[in-house]
């Protein structure tokens, strides 16, 4: 399969890929992990092409077929999703083209030349398994969800975890046998994850994928490799693995520096003890070369940057009334479109409620509906006393203003705080110094979502509304902040499908179904996740 060799890349002064070698093997499925603004994300750019190195080399074999799924779908699908899923395959659609073309030419003006020409598209088209190439696109789509009355439906209708099922399908009508793909399970719902777990696991060639799902990580890496300050190291195993090697390897280098760090003392000593004796000068010259060595051996012993999680409070300005939200036998939609029925809920004081369901079942359309951005169909909805709601939508990044830097963010999006207090917020969300101070332009994903998160969590809002928080988010940085949610005085609605955050945090799930209806259950009592 591929060969990496002493691949190098930065951006101005920052290294971010530092002389990384490597042979990725067949059936090897790798997680990348680190944190945000490591480089994931552009060392998967760099080995599907997609952007340049500065020095090494990428070898990639002549029957290595890559398949890329990008952090995003299409903007610009074709007109139906059929049409879509067959656009995958790029070969076979170039050769259908370069047939239809020749074909009509020859409708315009035959000759014995042009209809040879035809006969040779035509040969190499079926030689290919052209005309099987529709019903191909069908049994994928079929196998990974779709309805086929769906199939000659706009792509753009569909959730943003089907738009990515798709994306999928069109990877997998192009046969690869090297899969890459960055943050697999962002948008996806909780079926969908576990479809895609076991369908990587059966995958039969090289899985190379980013990830920040610690429960994604555990079901389907066999290694780990993970990615910070310009450094890539790699470990065998899954998540939990990895966290075991990563902490036996950080406590050898520890007592190898400690160690180290004795012999130098010892010999110091020695040195200023016999510097300016003329009979010991020549041993302690000795003893300062070996001084020397020894701190080139230090340097030498690799300790990888601790991930370490911060704990922080998320402060509230004033206290709720016990009841936050009453909702009785309302009904939620749009237009037409009903995707709940008869939904009573009551949030008290305190709750932190997970919303679970399939993709396009209605859980961004009830907070949006709750927020107000969406009319109620019908039913009542009453909210508590001395509310101040915060919301962080899924297109949150968009109130953000790429020409400020991370505080001027915070601080123009939160108001009321000190230039201290936004920087303190993002050092806990682990945005460090340097980071905060650049352009949110140049940003990783991961990054903007921070600061994104950083404004909302400094405005001490007491009812949190939260859709789909983590997406984007490194490990470290997920957990930190599942940990302040977890404590944090105020009441939480929260919809996600990251399994580890929902597990830390919510006291109770409630679970949307496709008959049109909603249930809430303790967190202890239920297995919806």
């Amino acid at each position: 399969m591929i060969i990496i060799r002493n691949l190098h890349k930065k951006f101005g002064a920052r290294i971010i890929i530092n002389d990384f070698t490597y042979h990725f093997s067949k059936r090897a499925n790798i997680g990348i992990v680190g944190p945000n603004g490591a480089g994931k994300t552009t060392f998967l750019n760099i080995i599907t092409q997609l952007e340049d190195h500065d020095s090494g080399s990428i070898i990639i074999p002549k029957d290595c077929v890559l398949g890329y799924l990008p952090q995003s779908p299409c903007e610009n699908p074709r007109s139906t999703i059929l049409e879509e899923c067959i656009s995958g395959n790029h070969t076979l659609c170039q050769m259908k083209n370069t047939l239809h073309d020749v074909l009509k030419k020859m409708e315009e003006s035959y000759s014995d030349e042009i209809y040879d020409e035809y006969e040779r598209a035509e040969k190499a088209f079926a030689d290919n398994d052209g005309y099987a190439l529709e019903a191909e696109a069908k049994g994928i789509l079929v196998g990974l969800g779709f309805e086929t009355s769906q199939f000659d439906e706009s792509p753009l209708i569909l959730s943003g975890g089907w738009r990515m099922r798709l994306e999928l399908a069109k990877l997998l009508i192009n046969n690869p046998n090297f899969l890459i793909l960055d943050e697999p399970t962002n948008h996806l719902d909780l079926p969908s994850l576990a479809w895609l777990e076991q369908f990587l696991k059966s995958f039969q060639g090289t899985l190379l994928f980013v990830s920040h799902d610690r429960d994604f990580l555990n079901n389907v890496a066999n290694q780990i490799m993970h990615i910070s300050n310009g450094n890539i190291n790699m470990y065998t195993g899954n998540f939990d693995d990895y966290l075991g090697q990563r902490e036996a390897k950080a406590e050898t280098a520890k007592s190898q520096k400690e160690a180290l760090k004795r012999k130098q003392d010892h010999l110091q000593e020695f040195v200023d003890k016999f510097r300016y004796k003329a009979s010991k000068a020549k041993q302690a010259q000795s003893k300062i070369k070996m001084i020397e060595r020894l701190k080139q051996m230090d340097d030498l012993i690799d300790v990888e940057d601790s991930d370490q999680k911060p704990n922080f409070k998320i402060e509230v300005e004033r206290q709720s009334g016990r009841v936050v939200l009453d909702m009785k036998d309302c009904k939620i939609g749009y237009g037409d479109t009903v995707l709940n029925k008869n939904l009573t809920l009551k949030i008290l004081r305190g709750n932190k409620i997970a919303i679970v369901g399939a993709n396009g079942i209605g859980k961004t359309t009830l907070l949006r509906t709750i927020i107000g951005e969406t009319p109620l169909l019908a039913g009542t909805m009453n909210f508590g006393n001395n509310l101040k709601i915060g919301y962080y939508a899924q297109s949150q990044l968009e109130v953000l203003d790429p020409t400020l830097n991370a505080i001027d963010n915070v601080l123009q999006l939160a108001g009321g705080i000190t230039h201290q207090q936004a920087r303190a917020v993002l050092g806990c969300l682990m945005m460090t110094r340097e980071i905060v101070q650049k352009q949110l332009k140049v940003l990783s994903g991961g990054e903007k979502s921070k600061v994104a998160i950083a404004a909302l969590l400094a405005q001490k809002n007491n009812f949190l509304i939260l859709d789909e928080p983590t997406n984007h988010l490194d490990m470290a940085s997920s957990e930190t902040l599942a940990n302040a949610l977890e404590h944090y005085e105020g009441t939480v609605l929260v919809v996600s499908h990251n399994r580890s955050f929902i597990n830390s945090l919510a006291s109770h799930i409630l679970v949307m179904d496709k008959t049109k209806k909603a249930e809430l259950f303790y967190a202890e009592s239920t297995s919806a996740v």
